[in-house]
């Protein structure tokens, strides 16, 4: 009988062979087109809100393509908002998931871990600890869950303390807690305040005074709140506030009065991880020296909490049934094993993508979309632009022409509104260029 190990790498050679196809950009196939609109209504009347997108995927795709139920064929540059980063059928993923389904258990969970609870975790430290002081880490399911326990451990580290400094339209997931956390009234309607965030203006390119006005704004809540704060919250690079970045000097002033005042420094990388061209986007930013916590998620296909010895918690603050399914443990830890090779640092493949994407739509803004693409902003595989005026209605009319004529991406920020990708790290320059002829194309569509 061929052992199991050579029958996987067959069944996956056969599904590669079917997927061969799936290389461009393709519309519906006539046929099709009723089972996707069935299975989209289907959806709608199970969960009682329709989807943004008409999409379910097939379960077939190659690379950054992925294939839709009615035969059509996208280039999915949201990832699931994130998760895929190597893209769709990624032939050392679909060993290693393969391999994994068959094990005993499907889930595994902090009291019962597996072989593959091990092994993601000793990658996951041994990366944290390269330049920074995070030597150990706790699974969870999801990056809402990260962030709880990230937030737990912040508060037992500070006896008990209440209140969170945060930025202005940060995200920081939809528990109950990161519901409040997170920076949009529409999120938590009826839901009480529970007023335990204190807010602080993020960095504005625009404003000669913005640093300034955030430390300033800092040092108050400081003043007024001594004793009774248990972290400083915030993502490196602001997600759904607009995809807006910051220098390293922007933050210095502020950690440093975190390290006199004995105030917990928590980054939320939940949809930074591994896509700025380093692991952690406080390593991009030179900042590992004064984190505390770190939560991650999305890429990982899993989440986590990183913490340095000092904010080991006591036994009991931090657990869960689930900490993630084996199939999910394997494949992130194999996304770590293969962005650890040649994809990172200044000259890796993700900073190359960064600089041939961000090129191409400062290229149409200069050429034949000018003024249609405004303030390209980003770091390394998370870019995004403002189309038009920014307005809401502008956003969403090219998130939604761009589906229809083949490239997925999404919104947001507020005042102005964004276009965002979060782009896979297999892109090449033939996938760029395709990219472009749709974007121009339906940026005109929408100008002229």
């Amino acid at each position: 009988m061929m052992p199991i190990s050579e029958q996987i790498l067959g069944l996956i050679k056969a599904y590669l062979d079917d997927c061969s196809s799936i290389d461009k950009v393709s519309g519906p196939k006539s046929d099709a087109e009723a089972h996707l609109n069935s299975s989209a209504e289907s959806i709608k009347a199970s969960r009682g809100r329709p989807l943004f997108f008409k999409y379910v995927g097939s379960g077939r795709g190659q690379g950054p393509y992925v294939e839709l139920e009615d035969g059509s064929v996208k280039l999915d540059l949201i990832n699931g908002i994130g998760i895929h980063v190597l893209g769709h059928s990624h032939p050392k993923i679909l060993e290693k998931t393969v391999q994994a389904s068959l094990s005993d258990a499907v889930m595994q969970g902090n009291l019962q871990p597996n072989k593959e609870y091990r092994d993601i975790l000793a990658k996951l430290t041994e990366i944290s600890s390269r330049y920074s002081k995070l030597k150990h880490a706790w699974l969870c399911p999801s990056g809402a869950m990260a962030n709880e326990n990230a937030l737990k451990m912040c508060r037992q580290k500070t006896n008990g303390a209440r209140m969170v400094i945060s930025f202005n339209n940060a995200f920081a997931g939809r528990t109950t807690m990161m519901a409040e956390l997170t920076d949009n009234d529409s999120y938590r309607q009826g839901l009480p305040r529970y007023n335990d965030v204190l807010r602080i203006p993020f960095y504005d390119a625009k404003n000669p005074k913005s640093s300034e006005d955030s430390l300033a704004a800092f040092k108050e809540h400081v003043e007024k709140h001594r004793g009774d704060i248990c972290a400083f919250m915030f993502e490196p690079m602001q997600g759904e506030g607009g995809y807006r970045v910051a220098p390293r000097e922007f933050f210095v002033p502020m950690l440093e009065i975190c390290k006199k005042e004995g105030i917990p420094v928590f980054l939320d990388e939940v949809q930074t991880f591994c896509r700025t061209g380093q692991f952690f986007a406080f390593e991009t930013l030179c900042l590992a020296e004064y984190v505390d916590v770190v939560s991650v998620a999305k890429t990982l296909q899993n989440g986590a909490t990183f913490y340095t010895e000092d904010f080991n918690p006591k036994p009991g603050l931090i657990s869960g049934t689930f900490a993630g399914s084996t199939v999910a443990l394997a494949a992130g830890l194999q996304v770590l094993e293969e962005l650890d090779e040649g994809y990172m640092g200044p000259e890796g493949k993700i900073q190359k993508i960064h600089k041939s994407f961000t090129g191409m739509l400062n290229e149409l803004n200069d050429t034949t979309c000018k003024g249609m693409i405004n303030e390209v902003e980003g770091l390394g595989l998370m870019v995004a632009f403002t189309p038009f005026d920014g307005s809401k209605e502008k956003m969403l009319e090219l998130v939604k022409r761009l589906f229809h004529n083949g490239v997925i991406g999404f919104g947001c920020g507020s005042g102005p509104y964004r276009m965002r990708f979060l782009l896979p790290a297999i892109l090449n320059d033939d996938h760029i260029s395709e990219i472009k002829s749709i974007l121009e194309k339906t940026l005109l569509e929408m100008g002229g």
